[in-house]
């Protein structure tokens, strides 16, 4: 993909409950995806064998659980998951919580995703 892109162009997936995931970029060794979670959602705790992430607040409150640590991101703040690290985001907030996710290498491989439960 070249040039531009925004939500409103990007593709889009829903995942888990109510929640939202825009593919900003999705290259050879790189994946960029904007994430939206409401008030009370949640993730299942996993890891990634071979990927190391980085979730970077847009807006809102994000509630990351790393290795049985529970850090709250604020926006303009950034946590890494290093590869086999179990992770969990929550949005424990009274409101939405955008975040990026940018993933190398991407999540999903030509061998289907590189994801565990933890």
């Amino acid at each position: 993909m070249a040039g531009k892109t925004s939500i409103a162009t990007a593709e889009h997936y829903t995942w888990g409950d109510r929640c939202d995931g825009w593919h900003l970029l999705q290259a050879e060794g790189l994946s960029v995806i904007e994430e939206r979670m409401p008030a009370g959602t949640s993730e299942e705790r996993h890891r990634h064998q071979n990927v190391r992430q980085m979730f970077y607040v847009l807006e809102g409150e994000l509630s990351m659980e790393l290795e049985g640590e529970v850090l709250v991101l604020n926006k303009n703040e950034a946590l890494e998951v290093a590869p086999g690290q179990a992770h969990q985001a929550m949005n424990r907030s009274e409101g939405d919580v955008r975040f990026l996710v940018v993933s190398s290498p991407p999540t999903r491989g030509a061998d289907g995703l590189d994801r565990e439960p933890a």
